[in-house]
């Protein structure tokens, strides 16, 4: 059985698949017969007729949309990291032994290993146990490690990603080829390819790949595995939702990872710095393989740079994650100079529009910059409301049950009492006026909550909902609730929408189709009944008229 490509855009022109059977690339390479596609480009089955040998030869496809400066680019920088590539040689990893060009794109040509992809085999046959996940994710994180010592970065560490041979053998293809053709990933112009489940949070937030992030994608994949599902769920409906929960690095607990669960847990970490190496992964994994208990080494440290978020334009029709949203020094200070001050803290935004559907959106939180292509919208900022006193307990941080109560209480009175739901605001939300607050949630007929409230930070409570209209309309919202205290009471001081999707009614309920059907039923049968009659009447009398004749 083949390996399970992802489909490929319309968007991107095939020149390989063009050619067609029996084309011979650089004078060497006779294509056979296609045994592939995904996003990044066309996969066959080849012929090396100087070596006489089976090869698999792939085309990097490159944005659609470059200009010829950037498309030049793309190509030299695919030229430059297949080459990269082809320096690893391992058994774990499909071997890159050519980089050649084809009517100005440029094509792998690797080691052919007929193969199912993990991502087959869990669809095809559901998760796997403990045992034999750590035994395919041991031979993954032995070819990371390899091309971690060999300073290549893999960028795209995902089931679909890993060969699995009829003997056991694990193979990781693609490289550092997500990052040659333009990231299929995270493309240069900022939209998302794709589902990015096995992102890294670092990368979701838009900082570079790194050795740790393909140890946080291998922890995504063998959650996967495991579970059924990606650590932070799959979804290609809704890829911001995704990203989002990627970003914010929050990971659900295993459920069925047994012996396996301390090696997930030591790697589905948000910081980079608290992650073991892939050689130390390895071991681990052996050692879950092979039924013995792993040694949890510690992390290794790593310097980190501080983060600052910066805006980013959007483009129509996707979901933006900015490549380079943070500015990172080419050098610290210089000795005695003095350090640069910190950033202002940031402004929280409030989006009163549950209902504002077409608005703009755009969301800056732990230094992550996402944006939904539409129209503008108001926003109006909600400062910090100091207490009427400074008292030991208005000074206490408040706790995680605290947090998440206020949430669940607002809630729970949404949307038949909006006026005790109004009372858990705080003044900065209360100045939009309880009979709007009211009206709003007059236009609601039921609330769900579909995404459980979760704390983010020390006050701030994520929650996702799902209203239904009065009108019909389905309109699911991710809400960030920032919660303080008012008077020695907690309530909620700002709300963001952090995402909302609508989903039209349809055109008619489908009780009253089945009445309106009935009708014109009914007055069908009666059309057909005054027919007949008619038919019956004009017959008697035509009867009467040859009786008249006869006599």
């Amino acid at each position: 059985m083949r390996p399970r490509w992802p489909e490929r855009p319309a968007a991107y022109p095939s020149r390989v698949t063009n050619s067609g059977e029996g084309t011979v690339l650089a004078g060497r390479y006779r294509l056979q017969r296609e045994i592939g596609s995904g996003a990044m480009g066309t996969v066959w089955q080849a012929v090396d007729e100087r070596l006489g040998r089976q090869v698999a030869v792939k085309e990097l496809l490159l944005q659609p949309g470059l200009d010829a400066t950037a498309a030049a680019q793309a190509r030299e920088r695919a030229q430059r990291e297949g080459r990269i590539a082809a320096r690893l040689h391992h058994p774990n990893a499909v071997t890159v032994h050519d980089v050649v060009e084809h009517d100005g794109l440029p094509v792998l040509v690797m080691e052919y290993f007929p193969a199912r992809s993990l991502a087959d085999v869990l669809a095809t046959d559901g998760p796997l146990s403990p045992r034999a996940a750590a035994a395919i994710g041991a031979q993954v994180a032995a070819a990371l490690a390899a091309a971690h010592d060999a300073g290549i970065v893999h960028r795209d560490v995902k089931p679909a990603n890993v060969l699995l041979g009829g003997d056991g053998t694990a193979k990781l293809v693609d490289f550092g080829i997500a990052h040659a053709g333009g990231d299929v990933t995270v493309t240069q112009t900022g939209v998302v390819a794709g589902t990015p489940a096995y992102l890294a949070p670092e990368v979701a937030r838009g900082r570079p790949s790194s050795p740790a992030s393909d140890v946080f994608s291998l922890g995504s994949l063998l959650f996967a595995a495991v579970e059924g599902i990606p650590p932070f769920g799959e979804s290609e409906e809704n890829t911001l939702g995704v990203l989002y929960q990627v970003a914010a690095g929050e990971v659900a607990p295993a459920r069925r990872a047994g012996p396996l669960t301390p090696v997930l847990e030591g790697v589905l970490v948000p910081d980079p710095a608290a992650r073991p190496s892939a050689a130390v992964v390895r071991d681990q994994l052996k050692a879950v393989a092979e039924g013995r208990t792993p040694v949890l080494a510690p992390a290794p440290e790593e310097l980190t740079q501080p983060l600052r978020a910066v805006a980013v334009n959007t483009p129509r029709g996707g979901t933006r994650l900015d490549l380079h949203p943070f500015d990172t020094p080419s050098s610290p200070n210089p000795a005695g100079a003095p350090a640069p001050p910190p950033p202002p803290p940031p402004r929280r935004s409030r989006r009163t529009g549950l209902f504002a559907v077409g608005g703009g959106l755009a969301v800056v939180a732990a230094g992550i910059t996402i944006a939904i292509a539409s129209g503008g919208g108001e926003t109006t900022t909600a400062e910090p409301t100091p207490g009427p006193s400074t008292t030991a307990s208005s000074l206490r941080p408040l706790s995680a049950a605290e947090l998440l109560d206020v949430v669940g209480d607002y809630y729970g009175h949404l949307p038949g009492d909006p006026q005790a739901a109004y009372a858990l605001h705080g003044p900065t939300l209360r100045a939009q006026g309880e009979s709007e607050f009211a009206g709003k949630w007059a236009e609601v007929r039921s609330v769900t909550v579909v995404s459980p409230p979760r704390v983010n930070g020390t006050d701030t409570v994520h929650v996702g909902i799902r209203l239904v209209l009065r009108s019909g309309a389905t309109v699911t919202e991710y809400h960030q609730h920032g919660i303080g205290r008012h008077d020695g009471a907690v309530v909620i001081t700002s709300d963001t929408v952090l995402h909302s999707e609508t989903a039209a009614p349809p055109p008619q309920d489908d009780r009253r189709g089945e009445d309106d059907r009935k009708e014109e039923k009914k007055e069908r049968e009666k059309e057909r009944e005054e027919e007949k009659k008619q038919r019956e009447k004009e017959r008697e009398e035509e009867k009467k008229r040859r009786e008249k004749d006869d006599d």
